[in-house]
């Protein structure tokens, strides 16, 4: 069967994938203390790679301060260069475009991962949720300038590494996202205030991370920028604010939109009355100005072709590429029958994931993995928050 997400895609910088399925960032939390890459997430990337047209590389940090959880990469320093070089060649393997996520946790953190500093936001506001979170601390303007230069000498070292691009972490309510939100951002300066002026710390670490492929680029490098469409606390992002957001975006030098939905038929999760996919409407918005990717739930080749259908350009996967890393050499073999859609604990060093990794598959992210083990019903993500968003809580 002919599929459309095996044709290819070329973006406006000259980038071109050789079909349209993306591995989305899937957090292996298998780095050493200090960020450095190990053997453990090279070979996961590499049995990978090769059948996606582009994996996303598992977030990493631009800065000490912005350290979010243990075995969490880094690109704060040039001595990541090296070990990074090789997690990029892994993820090429086969003609694969390899793109690493960079991010400051801001208030996802606390004060034991950052050893004994508190974290730091754009306001002191505790997070909702967890209930256990730490209130942060107001991060100066000062601090803020050296941000936003971090997060440009992060994209020219991975330039260096030899990526295909980075893509900025504007999701899973992490620093980018604090900055834009209402609820944790409640500055008086330049970086505060209506809805706008919020989307200045944004629009700056964009400018800082363009100005570095600007200058260090020597071959089309992608920019891209992630987005979580709506928050939950109140006040909150809601669905409105994340459209005039894409609206800037689609203005912007990025290449792409990646959106963050535990379901890519996701509606609103704050206005039940509104009853469009809130993918459709991202692509309304951006109106042909910047490729979406679209992702949530997409474990089928029917799921994929769904997505794509609605508007996206592209489709990415996380949880079904852990299950499955031969999901697209299956495709184009015709063998479909023998994709794994479940996955059994016994076959996790097989598929080599990481230890560090599968505690956490088994724990927090138990009832979104399809365990052979798990009798429950899966659960549908349409109209409720999925824990890989960054959410501590269900919607009901």
């Amino acid at each position: 069967m002919t599929y459309q997400f095996m044709q290819p895609y070329t973006f406006k910088n000259g980038v071109t994938l050789k079909n349209r399925m993306v591995m989305s960032p899937t957090t292996t939390m298998s780095s050493f203390y200090d960020g450095h890459v190990t053997n453990d997430e090279i070979k996961f990337y590499d049995v990978r790679a090769g059948g996606p047209g582009m994996i996303i590389g598992e977030v990493a940090n631009v800065i000490a301060s912005g350290k979010g959880f243990e075995g969490e990469l880094s690109i704060a320093d040039d001595g990541d260069i090296d070990g990074l070089s090789r997690l990029a060649n892994a993820m090429k393997r086969g003609g694969t475009k390899a793109i690493l996520q960079i991010f400051h946790a801001g208030r996802k953190s606390n004060d034991s991962i950052l050893r004994g500093e508190q974290p730091v936001s754009a306001s002191a506001v505790k997070a909702v949720f967890p209930p256990d979170s730490q209130t942060p601390r107001e991060l100066t303007a000062a601090e803020i300038d050296e941000i936003i230069v971090a997060f440009g000498e992060a994209t020219r070292r991975a330039i260096a590494a030899g990526f295909d691009g980075v893509e900025l972490h504007g999701a899973n309510t992490y620093l980018l996202q604090q900055f834009f939100s209402p609820n944790s951002n409640r500055r008086t300066d330049k970086w505060g205030g209506d809805r706008d002026a919020r989307m200045g710390f944004a629009k700056a670490v964009i400018a800082s991370s363009q100005q570095a492929i600007d200058t260090y680029a020597d071959r089309p490098f992608l920019l891209g920028y992630r987005i979580s469409p709506e928050e939950i606390e109140t006040p909150g992002i809601r669905l409105a604010d994340s459209l005039a957001f894409v609206d800037m975006l689609g203005d912007s030098t990025v290449d792409y939109v990646h959106t963050s939905m535990g379901s890519a038929h996701r509606t609103s999760l704050n206005d039940k009355t509104d009853h469009e996919p809130i993918l459709k409407q991202l692509v309304q918005q951006l109106a042909g100005r910047k490729p979406l990717i679209g992702v949530g739930s997409v474990e089928k080749p029917a799921d994929a072709e769904a997505v794509l259908e609605m508007g996206a350009d592209l489709v990415a996967m996380g949880r079904e590429f852990i299950r499955e890393p031969q999901w697209v050499e299956k495709i184009v073999d015709g063998d479909e029958a023998s994709i794994r859609y479940q996955i059994s604990p016994s076959e996790l060093d097989e598929l080599a994931i990481p230890r560090a990794m599968q505690d956490y598959l088994k724990g927090a992210f138990y009832s979104v993995m399809h365990f052979t083990t798990d009798p429950s019903v899966a659960v549908d993500y349409q109209n409720e928050a999925a824990p890989m968003e960054g959410f501590e809580k269900k919607m009901s």
